[in-house]
């Protein structure tokens, strides 16, 4: 997405310090975005996590689907994100949560890039 300068898959949104993904604790998986305002809205990122994300299972908090907030103008778009998304949806429920960002946690190497690691792979396997 132009305008998003990188992403790095981490955990966050525990209280309980240093979580990893063999002992992620109270924590849930996350992806920190920075991206720069002058090239796409917060509202443009939430709306492409919209697109690509499917927040109507109920889930552990390791999995549980959650947008994390830096302003109060922030979380409002978060809400309106979540609202739309529920109003497309009427039948299903949207489990989503918005919260303050708390401690983030880069997690471990492996998980970085991970689905372009797996086309990588991919290619060299024989089918």
């Amino acid at each position: 997405m132009e305008g998003v300068k990188r992403t790095v898959v981490g955990y966050s949104g525990g209280k309980e310090l240093n979580p990893t993904y063999t002992a992620i604790k109270d924590s849930t998986e996350a992806i920190l975005v920075e991206f720069d305002p002058d090239m796409v809205s917060y509202e443009a990122i939430l709306d492409e996590w919209a697109k690509s994300h499917s927040p109507f299972f109920p889930q552990k908090c390791q999995y549980r689907s959650a947008i994390f907030y830096n302003s109060e103008e922030q979380r409002e778009a978060a809400l309106q994100v979540i609202g739309e998304l529920q109003s497309k949806n009427e039948e299903r429920k949207v489990y989503a949560d918005v919260e303050p960002v708390s401690a983030f946690y880069r997690a471990e190497e492996y998980h970085q890039d991970f689905l372009s690691k797996q086309k990588s792979a991919r290619r060299f396997q024989p089918f």
